[in-house]
């Protein structure tokens, strides 16, 4: 179909549902969809209405939301000029899975790498707020992006783990189903995904063996399919060690900073500015997450675009663990929309149950807030799957938001107008299991494009182990003594709940990539993941980290500048010494 044909059939459509207050146009690079709505439910239908499965077309949404102002990005609270005049081979934008894996990856070259994230920390948005699952690519459909970097990057998972000391279990996934009148319409997805999809591990388990891998599932499960190659990763860990090990083999990471515009000349990007100063970089990737399209638009090079998508886990404490040893979810005949895999629960590396995410459309990028309702509706749904869930186990809960494209597909490609970007968009779920596969081919995209203008040579230094932080708690009784005697910072456990102790705080301070703040401690070793929540050793961490960089305890932060935790001491508030010491 050629353009006018289908910018008339799409119109058409369109106007059936909306009138004239949303009109789609076909250009070179997208089909770009303008208009006024007052919901942002109908901006979504709107412009997925208008998705060519299978063309290079992507949907660019022009649509305006009557009455709302668009939020902007959050941008770092202060600026400096730590960055300006750099010129980096590489410029990374993004330090979740995407960019510290791609920026791993390129470590393996003589190249001068800068990956830029304006938060305080790796993995603190989409990578970091998500389940951990590592798909097997049962329900991802042939010929996308998704279902090709799933299926590569499942292999990967174990040699990747190994090499990045990161905890990795391949535990499985069940999608069980309670009406027996099913089995032969499953029967036959089975066999499309096993042989015409390559998901070449998916079998029917009846319910006796069901019953003898997961005893606390549903008894009304009559068969389930079971996936062994599904496991489960934490999220934030793999990432950080992703990062630790690009900074090992050479790569910076500048921390706090966010990119506020870019030079673009005769389809080059020239220059990036930042708020710690202008860069010139050679190549820049688009790994941005939420704002991949701000970035494309920067650039000059925006022919997709993102539509946030809310999920919320809970995560129960580990007495609950029990219930469910692996990842498993039952199949109702209610419908589920093509983008959400309907939750379910999942045991993660570290005992507790994580139950969830749900889906929901929000134009927040940035919007994390937990709903008491989204909490309920996946409770409720997974009680299905196994009824001895009880909410009074959760121990906490949080939200991500996923960057969603309007195909449902990852978007990795070099810039269409822009000659020297490569973009690693749209990068939802499973985003995660695909990152180390993803990576491979964004290194290679990238040293390609440099190989245009002056030679590439390996980088022969290149060590791909990273040896992550000893685990006391983990360690038999012989090495945990040894190791208390060469340091015996080592004996003294700081949270009770995790068994932390302060020797593996303060190596966490010395690591890579050291984040000194209360919740970059949390997400290297977990003090204040217990069934506490910190009540108990958040003092003490602090403690130790404004030991350990000589600041007052009221400087040490949550999470960066704006998280204040204290604001000084009390005891004596109120009053003040004179010169020699006394109270007035």
């Amino acid at each position: 179909m050629n353009g006018d044909s289908l910018e008339r059939k799409l119109n058409k459509k369109l106007q059936k549902h909306y009138g004239t207050a949303v009109r789609a146009r076909i250009g070179q690079d997208a089909i770009r969809v303008s208009g006024t709505l007052s919901s942002w439910t109908d901006i979504v239908a709107a412009c997925s209405m208008c998705v060519q499965k299978g063309s290079h077309l992507h949907v660019v949404n022009d649509i305006v939301l009557d009455g709302v102002a668009m939020p902007k990005m959050r941008e770092p609270s202060w600026s400096d000029e730590k960055l300006e005049g750099r010129r980096p081979d590489v410029l990374v934008i993004g330090g979740g899975i995407s960019g510290a894996s791609i920026a791993r990856e390129l470590s393996k070259w003589k190249l001068d790498i800068l990956l830029v994230e304006k938060e305080a920390d790796l993995a603190v948005q989409a990578s970091g707020r998500n389940d951990g699952e590592v798909h097997p690519g049962v329900d991802l459909n042939k010929g996308t992006l998704k279902q090709h970097y799933v299926l590569l990057g499942n292999k990967m998972y174990g040699k990747i783990c190994r090499e990045l000391d990161v905890p990795f279990e391949r535990c499985g996934q069940y999608v069980g189903f309670t009406r027996w009148w099913m089995y032969p319409a499953v029967l036959a997805y089975v066999w499309h995904r096993k042989f015409i999809c390559k998901v070449t591990d998916t079998v029917i388990l009846g319910r006796k063996e069901l019953r003898r891998k997961e005893k606390e599932l549903n008894p009304k499960i009559y068969f389930a399919m079971y996936n062994p190659s599904a496991g489960c990763v934490c999220p934030y860990g793999l990432t950080i060690a992703y990062g630790e090990n690009a900074a090992e083999n050479g790569a910076q990471i500048s921390l706090n900073t966010a990119v506020l515009g870019m030079e673009v000349k005769e389809g080059q990007i020239e220059s990036v500015q930042t708020n710690r100063g202008r860069v010139y970089p050679a190549i820049v990737i688009n790994a941005a997450g939420t704002f991949a399209e701000d970035i494309a638009a920067m650039a000059d090079d925006r022919f997709y675009s993102i539509h946030p998508r809310k999920g919320t886990n809970s995560i129960l404490d580990k007495k609950a663990g029990h219930i469910v040893k692996g990842i498993a979810s039952v199949k109702t005949l209610k419908h589920n929309p093509a983008h959400t895999k309907g939750g379910g629960i999942l045991h993660t590396v570290h005992g507790n149950l994580l139950v969830g995410p749900n889906a929901e459309e929000t134009y927040e990028k940035e919007n994390f807030a937990t709903r008491q309702e989204s909490i309920d509706a996946v409770f409720a749904k997974q009680k299905m799957t196994a009824g001895r869930l009880d909410k009074k186990d959760i121990i906490t809960y949080f939200t991500g938001v996923r960057p969603a494209t309007y195909e449902e597909d990852f978007i990795i490609e070099k810039g269409r107008r822009t000659q020297n970007l490569i973009h690693c968009a749209g990068i939802q779920s499973p985003g995660l299991t695909a990152a180390p596969a993803a990576a491979l081919d964004v290194e290679k995209m990238a040293v390609e494009e440099l190989r245009k203008k002056r030679a590439v040579e390996q980088n022969d230094a290149f060590n791909p182990i990273r040896k992550g932080i000893p685990v006391l708690k983990d360690m038999p009784k012989e090495e945990r003594d040894r190791m208390i005697r060469k340091n015996p910072d080592y004996g003294i456990i700081v949270c009770r709940c995790e068994e932390i102790s302060k020797g593996e705080i303060l190596d966490a301070l010395k690591s890579p990539v050291a984040v000194p703040t209360v919740d970059g401690i949390k997400k290297r070793l977990r003090p204040g993941m217990g069934r506490c929540q910190g009540g108990f050793c958040l003092p003490l961490v602090m403690d130790i980290i404004s030991e350990y960089l000589q600041l007052p305890p009221e400087d040490v932060t949550k999470a960066g500048a704006g998280s204040a935790i204290t604001y000084g001491r009390t005891k004596g508030a109120g009053q003040r010494r004179r010169d020699d010491g006394e109270t007035i």
